[in-house]
């Protein structure tokens, strides 16, 4: 059986796309659910030379707030310390092209980061553009267009994926693979046919070989085009299997959802 003492991908008020519920709200919902720690991962800002490709340009926190939203969690991690661990984290988009860039801010703000995540959001098209890959069903389906099949798109996905995997992107580079099988979230309404097994074996043998984790995110069960987590459950054994560690997290955007969902990962390690 799997032992969860915390919720190690949490966003805060300070994304975009999220709740306006204050940080205490999710501590003390953390606290609540029996957890000893709580990792805050909110999205990094992205390079100031990308544009985000997002409809609503609302994928990450803005540099305006970066400075805030460190000041912030520091302060609640003293304001809590005898009731749970807070770790200050980022959730960071690895965006082919822009390896410079975010090197570049894992060097100024390494320093000060206790956990975080890389994560594959955004996808480079054929045509040299970028599009976000979760946004919505209605741009999944224009993604596939553009790609030209659905195939293309995973194919993309997972080729993206490895590049972050085996990134040079400094000694500060996130140690955990954030929800490895995202392009799966809509899968209900696009059912991909081809089998990806053997992708999917050989990435995690290089998260294995490179020592990094695997975010273990229940999220995907309350999508309604997904309905699974991320990763699938298939590929989760096989990572137990392989000796690679797994920390669990809800992805929260709202205080009400933090552990949302761990007592389905527990079945998987009985």
């Amino acid at each position: 059986m799997m032992n969860i003492y915390g919720d190690y991908h949490v966003h805060t008020p300070f994304c975009p796309h999220g709740s306006n519920d204050a940080l205490s709200q999710y501590i003390e919902q953390a606290i609540a659910k029996g957890l000893t720690e709580i990792s805050f991962t909110e999205h990094a800002p992205l390079p100031k030379n990308f544009t985000d490709p997002a409809p609503k340009r609302d994928s990450s926190m803005s540099w305006q707030d970066l400075e805030a939203y460190i000041d912030v969690i520091e302060t609640v991690k003293t304001q809590y310390k005898t009731d749970i661990r807070i770790n200050l984290g980022f959730e960071l988009d690895y965006i082919e092209g822009f390896e410079q860039e975010v090197t570049a801010f894992l060097n100024q703000y390494g320093p000060f980061i206790d956990d975080a995540i890389l994560s594959v959001h955004m996808l480079k098209t054929p045509d040299q553009q970028y599009v976000c890959l979760d946004y919505s069903r209605d741009e999944f389906q224009h993604i596939i267009h553009i790609f030209g099949s659905l195939k293309s798109v995973y194919e993309k996905y997972y080729q993206t994926v490895k590049q972050s995997i085996v990134a040079d992107l400094g000694p500060y580079k996130p140690t955990r693979i954030g929800h490895l099988t995202l392009v799966h979230k809509f899968q209900q309404s696009f059912p991909m046919k081809d089998n990806f097994e053997a992708v999917t074996g050989r990435l995690l043998d290089l998260i294995k070989q490179e020592q990094l984790a695997l975010d273990l995110n229940t999220a995907g069960l309350y999508k309604e085009d997904c309905q699974e987590i991320y990763p699938a459950p298939a590929i989760v054994h096989q990572a137990i299997a392989k000796g690679i560690e797994l920390k669990p997290g809800s992805d929260s955007h709202q205080a009400e959802t933090i552990a949302r969902g761990f007592d389905q990962l527990k079945q998987l390690f009985a």
